[in-house]
């Protein structure tokens, strides 16, 4: 045993990130005294700008998105009491296709090498026990996500560090009742409201893996309220963010479970399992 902390190290793309797939763990193992440290590896600045414009639109200035989306990002992680931030500042790519994939000096036109040896030298910094990050598929298949994955499995490889490594996903029975609120959304938005997409919903039902596939499961329920918030703090996104269209109450039933895959342990530890830190504590 020694005085090091246990320490959580989650890997995410873009400010907001953090919040939806990993809020709860983050408050939830903050609680417990875990130093928490988020990873975030791009700055967001193909986000919404000022008025909800988009990349491309009058009035989009991406510096102003930057320094905006920072700033929410510092707000989430005071909300989630997340320990330490650092973030690697590649230029946001934008969703697979835009002409942003191709910029230079792009996450997604970043050699793989070049980021996970940044990676690299903050995982010996830090020494997670508990890494999290995206699968293969940047968990739905944006060019930033997956990205990150990659960056984040070299950089394991590259340190003598044997972390136990999750990658987030969802329960298909989550995803399907996220398609019955966003129905239900629809049928009872004011006139004046955006209505729900129905490609999201459709986009939605391909995310995640069947529930018997999915052997750690988080329960974040007592700290749904600070996902919520941490999610609320990227107010300049909250158009993009689905989550927030259902109000508190509903996402703590949606929401206050987290599951993930495992993919590298050597605690030992038997699934299932409903603890990242099952085995080293």
């Amino acid at each position: 045993m020694t005085d090091r902390p246990l320490t959580l190290m989650a890997v995410h793309a873009h400010p907001d990130d953090e919040a939806t797939g990993t809020g709860g763990i983050l408050a939830r193992y903050a609680a417990e005294g875990i130093r928490t440290v988020l990873v975030t590896c791009t700055d967001g600045g193909c986000g919404d700008g000022a008025e909800g414009a988009k990349p491309g639109d009058p009035g989009h200035d991406p510096a102003a998105v930057v320094a905006m989306r920072r700033r929410e990002l510092q707000e989430s992680c005071d909300v989630l009491k997340v320990s330490d931030l650092e973030t690697l500042d590649y230029a946001d790519s934008g969703m697979m296709g835009w002409p942003s994939n191709d910029a230079p000096g792009s996450f997604w036109q970043t050699p793989v090498a070049e980021g996970a040896a940044r990676l690299a030298d903050l995982i010996r910094h830090y020494r997670p026990d508990v890494v999290v990050t995206y699968d293969e598929n940047g968990f739905y298949g944006h060019p930033d996500h997956i990205q990150a994955h990659r960056i984040t499995m070299a950089a394991l490889e590259m340190t003598d560090l044997t972390p136990k490594v999750y990658w987030t996903t969802m329960p298909h029975s989550t995803m399907q009742r996220f398609e019955e609120v966003l129905r239900e959304l629809d049928d009872n938005a004011p006139e004046s409201q955006p209505e729900p997409d129905p490609a999201e919903a459709a986009a939605l039902a391909e995310i995640g893996l069947p529930d018997d596939e999915i052997r750690t499961w988080v329960d974040t329920t007592a700290f749904s309220d600070q996902k919520f918030d941490a999610l609320a703090a990227h107010a300049s996104q909250g158009e993009n963010i689905f989550f927030l269209k259902m109000g508190k109450e509903r996402f703590g039933e949606l929401m206050g479970m987290e599951t993930f895959v495992r993919v590298q342990d050597a605690t030992g530890t038997a699934l299932p399992e409903n603890d990242l830190f099952a085995g080293l504590r």
